[in-house]
């Protein structure tokens, strides 16, 4: 059997150092996984991820937006993550369907069931077996995407440049579909230390791995 486990936070939440980490204590337990990330992922969702992330693309309607995210998606899980998951595979998978709810619904002010139709369309009912929140207040999160830009020299991308009152909106998002999804949502403090938070994360998913042949 397989499992799909999925990162969400906000901006600057830790999620791809956290998949890091995890991926290589499953690894380590003898586990075949597989990271990936939206949007992108494969070929052609990495060129739509240069479209809706670079910020020289100038203003972008909340609409087409969203359909660039589900386009990148429906080809990520066709491509990627259905095969892996056929495979027997572990699969994380930095931010999937939730995040569209959270920033193109709650944040962009667009139709949530519509959101919800359209999500289920494109990935044909996939639905994570595990979502892991990744949870902090937006002024942590933009602190650490300053210092990780000061460190790199990397430029904040087209959504990390939007106000905090966005980004709030986005948290908010997420802290809801946790409480709606009870059974899926497990929200950690992401303010704790690297390697803390990394042992409350393997500890949330020990249990879902006995169903991992």
């Amino acid at each position: 059997m397989s499992l799909f486990i999925t990162f969400e936070g906000v901006e600057g939440s830790g999620k791809s150092t956290q998949i890091l980490l995890l991926a290589e204590t499953l690894r380590q337990g003898g586990f075949n996984v597989l990271t990936t990330r939206e949007p992108g992922g494969c070929p052609l969702s990495d060129k739509i991820r240069h479209l809706l992330l670079h910020p020289d693309q100038g203003e972008v309607a909340s609409e087409t937006e969203l359909f660039l995210y589900l386009a990148a998606r429906a080809q990520h899980v066709f491509e990627i993550i259905r095969p892996a998951l056929a495979a027997g595979k572990i699969v994380l998978c930095d931010r999937f369907a939730d995040a569209t709810t959270a920033y193109q619904g709650f944040a962009r002010g667009l139709d949530l069931s519509l959101i919800h139709r359209f999500n289920d369309f494109a990935v044909g009912g996939l639905v994570p077996d595990l979502t892991l929140l990744l949870d902090m207040p937006v002024e942590n999160g933009q602190e650490r995407l300053a210092h990780r830009n000061h460190t790199t020299g990397s430029r904040r991308d087209r959504l990390e440049l939007e106000p905090d009152t966005f980004h709030e909106r986005v948290r908010q998002g997420y802290l809801c579909l946790a409480r709606d999804y009870p059974e899926r949502f497990r929200v950690v403090n992401a303010l704790a230390g690297r390697e803390e938070l990394a042992l409350e994360i393997s500890t949330l998913v020990e249990p879902f791995l006995a169903e991992v042949n």
